[in-house]
């Protein structure tokens, strides 16, 4: 390949990339937003003074409140009515050998049963 071949193809190279750019703008009106540049009246709307919604309260976890279903079968009302009255978003039931995360959340009860089924602990762990 000659260098003039060379040469043409970085130039034309250089072209096809310069037109895939937008128009070059400079000085305070590129700042600006075209609507923006018209004379267009001071914002007159009063601020609005409206409180915030309160925010419902964080369901956290109550391990105390569940400690009555140890020893019981975990079924799903056991499950429903543990999670209910420990306050918890969620709930876990965990078997024994089961992988479960590490992770803690205090919205969350955890129900360890044992190879029957039976509750042998409410934790929030």
């Amino acid at each position: 390949m000659t260098p003039t071949v060379r040469l043409a193809l970085v130039i034309a190279a250089l072209l096809a990339v310069a037109a895939c750019s937008g128009p070059a703008v400079s000085g305070p009106a590129a700042a600006m937003p075209v609507a923006a540049t018209a004379a267009t009246p001071p914002d007159t709307t009063p601020p609005d003074t409206t409180p915030p919604a309160a925010e419902e309260p964080a369901m956290t976890c109550q391990a105390d409140k569940g400690q009555w279903a140890i020893g019981q079968i975990a079924d799903e009302a056991l499950v429903a009515k543990v999670q209910a009255e420990t306050t918890s978003e969620s709930v876990r039931v965990i078997k024994p050998g089961m992988m479960v995360t590490m992770d803690y959340r205090d919205d969350r009860v955890n129900l360890d049963v044992d190879d029957d089924n039976r509750v042998t602990a409410v934790r929030c762990t």
